[in-house]
């Protein structure tokens, strides 16, 4: 450990005290508490995991929370099994068929967006979820399989307490400009493009 001197300390303490002061002032001045609208995107890996982090978190307070998968389809996953241990604290429903260049099937894709958003307007009603994972929402409006200006509004309007934490790439700008929270995730380096396959327990 360095060795530090008393002066030393004295001039940490009080920068840190001055620092706490202006922390504690910011926080003091944030009075408003709504249900947020999250908007996971980019080209970097965590959009999923980030949305399911919060799940998680808020299972830790005894909410319930509700999941709605729209493009990744039958997919085995980790995430969906350890939340199936919370019983109907969780509320999961994947929707999609596959990836796009899997199905190749335009009006398959449509019909299963359509399904899922029918789901997702029937949780978003429930007053017992607490925070709604719209999982690849991005997806199935960038290729334009829900209508974007209808999808925006009803997220607008949903109830005042509701999360919701949509994710995927390529984000419309109307629900970036909807939403209070936009989180881009960018690629630094991917062990992918180093010939590194999808791994259990790290993709899925």
């Amino acid at each position: 450990m360095t060795d530090i001197d008393d002066r030393d300390e004295e001039r940490h303490r009080a920068k840190m005290a001055k620092r706490k002061a202006v922390q504690d002032a910011e926080v003091a001045a944030k009075t408003v508490e709504k249900g947020l609208l999250i908007v996971n995107t980019g080209p970097g890996k965590g959009k999923t995991t980030a949305a399911f982090g919060l799940a998680l978190r808020m299972l830790g307070y005894g909410r319930r929370v509700g999941v709605v998968q729209f493009i990744k389809g039958k997919w085995h996953t980790g995430e969906k099994d350890a939340f199936a241990a919370f019983g109907d604290r969780v509320v999961w429903h994947t929707m999609g068929e596959g990836f796009t260049w899997e199905t190749q099937d335009l009006k398959r894709d449509i019909a299963a967006a359509e399904a899922a958003w029918v789901k997702v307007l029937e949780l978003m009603a429930d007053p017992s979820i607490s925070l709604l994972v719209l999982d690849e929402l991005n997806i199935a409006l960038r290729y334009d399989y829900l209508d974007l200006d209808k999808v925006v509004a009803a997220l607008k309007g949903r109830r005042e307490n509701l999360h919701v934490v949509v994710t995927g790439r390529n984000a419309k700008p109307a629900l970036v400009d909807a939403a209070d929270l936009v989180t881009e995730m960018g690629v630094t380096k991917h062990h992918f493009s180093a010939g590194v396959k999808a791994q259990l327990g790290i993709e899925f």
